[in-house]
């Protein structure tokens, strides 16, 4: 069975400010957050802490530096740890640089919370049609 991933891009806010970050670069620039407070915002509204607050944090003595890694490497803890954190074309999120401290603190459990798992139902089982056609031919035969 192959594991869900949960997409970063699917949380609130995230999207519109990875749009932003398209049209304006200094979005996900963690040294330029001051001059975007609307990222500080969704960072509390998804994850509950800004990206200050984030640093603030004391870490545990295991902590893996996710926060100073690439953002290739970073996106293969991400994987491991269940979440997505690429775009469409497979590409790290330009929000990443900015929002993977946090999201990485909140997944372990360290500080902050991740939003609850929208209820995604079951895929329902393909039903097979192989027999229709026999019932459709047994309802001709029968009328004849």
């Amino acid at each position: 069975m192959t594991q869900t991933l949960r997409r970063l891009l699917d949380l609130p806010g995230v999207a519109d400010l990875e749009a932003k970050a398209l049209m304006k670069p200094g979005y996900a620039d963690p040294a330029r957050r001051d001059e975007f407070p609307e990222v500080d915002a969704v960072l509390v509204e998804v994850f509950g802490l800004t990206a200050e607050q984030a640093e603030d944090v004391i870490r545990p003595h295991d902590w893996d530096g996710i926060e100073r890694l690439s953002p290739a490497e970073q996106t293969e803890v991400f994987e491991a740890g269940g979440w997505d954190v690429r775009d469409a074309k497979r590409k790290p999120l330009r929000m990443l640089a900015v929002m993977a401290e946090p999201l990485a603190l909140a997944m372990r459990g360290v500080a902050g919370a991740l939003p609850e798992a929208p209820f995604v139902p079951e895929p329902a089982e393909e039903k097979s049609d192989w027999g229709s056609g026999l019932a459709a031919e047994a309802a001709r035969f029968r009328k004849r």
